[in-house]
């Protein structure tokens, strides 16, 4: 490890930012951020393999862990949460962790990533099992919190893989599927929370949408399962059951209402 480059530390091709104006800042930005989905392209045979073996562990009622520290432990709770609302999901189905735990979310938790036994810890306190999975999220592929856990819970039979942003990175070594991203250096130096969480962002969304696809939890394009939880997802689910049954907006609504979701809503209508 200890030839080991991070190219997520190594220097911003640009300098002097600070002389720079707002418009060149915002335009350099967006160059870099531009280059990020062609990288994640490239990661998608990896992504594919990993999401192929989940599907049949979260048939079988398995679940998937997130496990980060700072930014990445919390795009992995993100988008874990997102899931129940989205997809009508239990929220035990996807489960985002963080070093330090949930106040880590909005401060830093000192010396919570340093720690390699507490992932494990804390995976334990799930009861976690072989139906499972555990993805950690790193972007240096280093963070010991997230190393250790993913090591234990590999030695356990536990379906392991990682997202990190450094090529043969520590984590990769772990894991049964390593997905790296090799986004470059950041244009603030060493400010991961740019390029490389944009990337690890992008591939959690592929991750849980196919998932949810491959759950039966869209129907054609749309989020039949969502939770009614605003005005306008009622509006939005109230459209769909206009659509799929050619029926008028307020006995579409009412339907809606009484069934608390479109899935349920369409089974009625169709028995």
């Amino acid at each position: 490890m200890h030839n080991f480059i991070k190219i997520t530390e190594s220097i911003s091709h640009y300098d002097n930012l600070e002389k720079k104006t707002v418009r060149d800042i915002l335009s350099e930005i967006n160059t870099e951020d531009q280059s990020v989905a062609i990288t994640v392209k490239e990661a998608i045979p990896q992504i594919e393999k990993l999401v192929e073996e989940i599907i049949p562990r979260m048939r079988k009622g398995g679940r998937l862990f997130y496990i980060g520290a700072g930014t990445s432990g919390r795009l992995g709770v993100l988008d874990a949460s997102e899931i129940p609302p989205t997809y009508g999901m239990p929220p035990n189905c996807i489960i985002g962790m963080i070093a330090g735990g949930d106040q880590a979310l909005r401060s830093p938790v000192e010396n919570a990533e340093d720690d390699t036994e507490q992932g494990w810890k804390d995976l334990c306190l799930h009861q976690i099992n072989t139906n499972d999975t555990v993805i950690g999220i790193t972007a240096s592929g280093t963070t010991p919190y997230v190393v250790g856990a993913l090591r234990a819970a590999h030695a356990e039979g536990v379906l392991t893989a990682s997202i990190s942003c450094n090529p043969d990175s520590p984590v990769s070594a772990e894991v049964d599927i390593p997905i790296e991203i090799v986004v470059g250096p950041e244009y603030v130096t060493g400010s991961s929370r740019m390029k490389a969480g944009t990337g690890q962002k992008m591939i959690l969304n592929m991750i849980s949408t196919s998932l949810m696809i491959k759950m039966r939890r869209v129907k054609g394009n749309k989020m039949v399962n969502m939770q009614l939880t605003n005005q306008k997802l009622i509006d939005r689910g109230t459209r769909m059951l206009m659509d799929e049954l050619t029926i008028g907006k307020e006995q579409a609504r009412s339907l809606l209402l009484l069934y608390g979701s479109v899935s349920k809503a369409l089974e009625s209508c169709r028995e």
